[in-house]
């Protein structure tokens, strides 16, 4: 049990702990990004039951809707609400960066709590395979949506409208295209290996810019 649940935790706590330190400029505090992390991780339990429920009792005949459309949707629209509730308007919300902290942090907290659930029911046999694409593609995706919040915070009340909406909008969009290739079966790897490099190099670019858009913060002295 606790080498199952140390595989499981550990992808998500790694990855979290790579963006938190890639911030030279300045440091949010740990408490606070545990805190996104926990509320992450207590909404995974009614998203993963209103899937199961809506599958189970066959509410959509389609396969790839349920799958994919809904799935992607339902999964990026709760973390999106758990940071515009909770996280927009904290006082420690207070630079650029911050949206990329808090983003994964929350989409970590869900990620992970979704890969103990898999490794508890299936074993340890999928848990590298697991760190690579559910965990680390929800940790990218709540990047680019920490990202547009970030953006979106420190811009204009016009602009700000804008960019929130991109931070729903860009990781559905991206999360639908994840649970498509995931339909190909075994097929799938062709399509996902450079889908993800395309993740990754597309999540690390909003890194480099949050940090510029830190670094012009700052030079203007932290004024929103």
């Amino acid at each position: 049990m606790f080498i199952v649940l140390s595989a499981a935790i550990a992808p998500g706590l790694a990855l979290l702990s790579y963006f938190y330190l890639r911030n030279q400029m300045d440091t949010e505090p740990r408490r606070t990004l545990f805190q996104a992390f926990i509320f992450g991780a207590i909404i995974t339990f009614p998203v993963l039951f209103l899937q199961f429920v809506l599958k189970e009792e066959e509410t959509f005949s389609n396969p790839f809707f349920i799958n994919v459309i809904f799935t992607s949707s339902i999964e990026e629209l709760v973390k999106w609400l758990i940071i515009l509730a909770v996280i927009l308007r904290h006082v420690e919300f207070d630079d650029p960066y911050d949206g990329i902290l808090y983003g994964a942090a929350v989409s970590l907290g869900f990620a992970t709590v979704e890969n103990v659930i898999f490794l508890l029911s299936f074993g340890l046999d999928q848990a590298f395979m697991r760190a690579l694409l559910p965990v680390s593609s929800h940790a990218l995706f709540g990047v680019v949506m920490g990202y547009y919040y970030g953006k979106g915070k420190f811009s204009s009340e016009t602009i700000m409208k804008k960019y929130i909406a991109l931070a729903l909008f860009a990781p559905i969009g991206l999360h639908i295209i994840y649970n498509s290739i995931l339909l190909l079966e075994e097929y799938f790897m062709y399509a996902m290996l450079p889908f993800m490099l395309f993740l990754w190099t597309f999540a690390l670019r909003k890194v480099k810019q949050a940090h510029e858009h830190l670094i012009d913060h700052l030079s203007q002295g932290g004024d929103t």
